[in-house]
């Protein structure tokens, strides 16, 4: 397996850390390997939400007694996380059969795939050949060029909409909004959660004829503290819901276009009352605050952008009194580190700042130069990983601490990795 990852990772000149969006390159692989979808597809985009609704969704519809497939990225610890089959991770000989079956069709057509167009292949090889029953994809990035896009969504979901990416997606929510939109097809239901989205995806789903369902409009939700309802068209209620299983501002918004989906393809998978309560509660998505058990509380989170960073602030000020809040931070250097890192200010007692050994990674000194700018004086200390920047913090943590590691899918894998091995 390991072999094989690093062979991806060289295939294409700007390697995994790189990107090069279009379609012709996997579509041309894709044809050579005959690809068909017998099945229904689900593709989620969206700027924050998208492994949240795609959790929802594949939780109810297995729930539900269907085969569900999978595919999101990135992973955390293992690649096999991003291609499951029944909510577990497909085994490394499967996925291993898939990429030789990819790399003879790529060396037949020439085409330089890059790392995430191979695995996006791989994952519907998987698939297909299990003969899945449903297929969910998430957005890696953008959606119009990405290449879960090469394949046709029975029902194509936008979580929300915020600034991130801009040097590849545009620099306005419009310009973002109008990338996102690329996934909606003609005449089929095109879901959108976000509360306030940007007229440009609207005038997008108008101008490709989808069946657009926005938030607010036609499902939405309301709730007291205990429980809530789902509302949608034609005056479906799903009520006497217990609150789901993930924690965050926008929760009840990504649980709501999971069950506006299930609405939409009722008549092609019709799914019980029972799946979607339980699917609503009995999952956990690692590193989506994530709260470990035991004293000093760590709390988990991917949070890399502002409107995560946010949600993520919202979620440790409902927590409680802790004595001080440490913050173990390593951010990726293409990110609006100012913004995400602003929420935070007058949050945190002491700020653990870690390089990232990433070609994307930003470095420690860079993180403090917009930390010190809020933080108090003497409060910042800058590590070369977010091993030592974590074990440095659980050194100072008392029993009444919480820490919390954040910024970077890298950072919070890396801190995963050392809590296993401390076992």
């Amino acid at each position: 397996m390991a072999g094989w990852l690093e062979h991806l990772e060289k295939l294409h000149p700007r390697g995994q850390a790189g990107i090069q969006l279009g379609l012709e390159r996997i579509q041309l692989v894709s044809r050579a390997l005959a690809q068909r979808i017998g099945c229904p597809l689900i593709i989620v985009g969206g700027t924050n939400g998208k492994g949240s609704t795609c959790a929802y969704l594949e939780a109810i519809y297995s729930l539900a007694g269907y085969r569900v497939a999978c595919y999101t990225s990135p992973h955390l610890l293992e690649y096999n996380e991003r291609v499951r089959i029944d909510r577990q991770p497909v085994d490394d000989a499967t996925l291993c059969d898939a990429f030789a079956r990819v790399e003879a069709a790529r060396l037949v057509t020439g085409a330089p795939l890059t790392y995430f167009e191979f695995g996006t292949l791989a994952a519907i090889e998987v698939f297909l050949a299990r003969e899945v029953e449903l297929i969910i994809l998430e957005v890696g990035l953008g959606g119009r060029l990405d290449a879960v896009n090469a394949y046709d969504p029975d029902c194509a979901v936008i979580t929300g909409i915020a600034l991130d990416h801009t040097d590849w997606l545009g620099p306005t929510r419009a310009a973002i909004a109008f990338e996102k939109a690329g996934i909606y097809r003609a005449g089929k239901p095109a879901i959108c959660a976000d509360p306030d989205p940007p007229p440009a995806l609207i005038e997008r789903a108008l101008a490709v004829g989808a069946d657009l369902r926005l938030l607010g409009r036609d499902f939405g939700f309301f709730g007291d503290e205990r429980q809530w309802t789902f509302w949608g068209r034609g005056g479906l209620r799903r009520g006497g819901l217990a609150y789901p299983a993930l924690r965050g501002r926008g929760q009840l918004h990504n649980a709501s276009a999971a069950l506006a989906t299930v609405e939409v393809l009722r008549t092609l998978l019709p799914v019980s009352m029972q799946a979607v309560r339980r699917g609503l509660i009995e999952l956990q998505l690692a590193g989506r605050f994530q709260v470990l058990p035991g004293r000093p509380t760590v709390v988990l989170d991917v949070a890399h952008n502002p409107q995560a960073v946010a949600s993520l602030v919202d979620n440790l000020d409902a927590m409680g009194f802790f004595s001080r809040t440490m913050a173990v931070v390593g951010m990726l250097a293409d990110k609006d580190i100012a913004a995400s890192l602003a929420p935070l200010a007058g949050k945190i007692d002491r700020w653990l700042l870690t390089d990232l050994e990433v070609v994307r990674g930003a470095s420690a000194d860079l993180l403090a130069t917009f930390v010190t700018a809020f933080a108090p004086a003497g409060s910042v200390e800058c590590f070369a990983s977010p091993t030592l920047a974590f074990e440095r913090s659980a050194k100072l943590a008392g029993e009444n601490d919480r820490i919390v590691v954040f910024g970077s899918f890298y950072t919070v894998a890396a801190i995963m990795r050392n809590l296993q091995r401390g076992r």
